[in-house]
């Protein structure tokens, strides 16, 4: 049996097209677990009402962030396989089975995320990532904004999972523990993969599996929310991953030619409050305490 973890904030619509298209295509055995993620309203009563035992909800009465969300949900979850599934995603087939043969059949991986489609375009989101760079936390997806003309269908090794939808073994979770909540949005997936790996696990890709995902429904296409968080965890995911000198070069790095170019790149767009969280998030950083739980 595989868990589907899903956290839901303020969101129930868009939260029920994803139910909806789980019930539709799933055939395989799994559990789908809902947590409502301190929404103004109780999503998790409400989408109860709608499914029944069909599904599992679980409400916080405050924010925990996508890590607390989806660590709740695991904490109450019973599946062989563990897997986070946005709440702004759908299925169109029953292909999630895949992700579960390519955990079955390759031991040495610990995690595995299945080609990720943008919605509205049709265009790709993610064919795997590259290693982010030891200085300036820089990668690239794989696949981004290109056409899917099978250009990207040999599962195998990647350097990092997608939050957006991902697999994990039990197993797994049980050895590296939950994913870092002290990340609270953006990266903790990232900083999660690091972990796996360090513990002696792959991260795979395997494209038989295709999840389409609406991206940024939640929180805004370069929201304030949005700038302040990658600011302060860029700089956070540098401080936890890198060692000796190259932490330091890395986060020196990121506060003068990062947040600088970020910085005035907002001012000259007249987007003040997002170029006031950036440096709020870099300010931030420094205040954190116990950078290392």
């Amino acid at each position: 049996m595989i868990s589907i973890i899903s956290v839901t904030y303020n969101g129930i619509e868009v939260t029920a097209m994803m139910i909806d298209s789980v019930i539709k295509y799933l055939s395989i055995p799994y559990e789908l677990i809902i947590v409502d993620n301190g929404s103004s309203a109780n999503e998790a009563q409400l989408l109860k009402d709608r499914y029944g035992d069909k599904i599992t909800t679980l409400r916080s009465e405050h924010n925990m962030g996508f890590a607390g969300g989806n660590n709740l949900g695991i904490s109450n979850s019973h599946g062989e396989y563990v897997m986070l599934l946005n709440n702004d995603t759908e299925l169109d087939d029953d292909s999630v089975k895949y992700l579960v043969d390519f955990l079955e059949t390759h031991t040495d991986y610990g995690a595995v995320s299945p080609k990720i489609i943008f919605w509205d375009s049709g265009k790709i989101q993610y064919a795997g990532y590259t290693e982010i760079s030891k200085v300036t936390i820089r990668n690239r997806t794989i696949g981004l904004g290109e056409d899917d003309n099978g250009q990207y269908e040999i599962s195998g090794e990647t350097s990092y999972a997608h939050g957006a939808a991902m697999m994990v073994k039990r197993e797994v979770i049980e050895k590296v523990g939950y994913m870092p909540e002290i990340f609270f949005l953006y990266y903790e997936e990232m900083d999660w993969c690091e972990m796996i790996r360090r513990s002696g696990y792959k991260i795979g890709f395997e494209p038989r599996c295709r999840i389409y995902h609406k991206e940024s429904s939640a929180i805004g296409i370069n929201s304030p929310t949005k700038c302040y968080y990658m600011s302060r965890n860029r700089l956070l995911f540098a401080y936890r991953n890198r060692k000796g000198l190259i932490t330091a070069l890395s986060i020196l790095y990121q506060l003068t030619v990062v947040l600088t170019k970020e910085f005035w790149s907002h001012i000259l767009k007249g987007q003040s409050a997002q170029a006031c969280a950036a440096l709020r998030g870099a300010r931030d950083f420094f205040r954190l305490k116990h950078k290392l739980s």
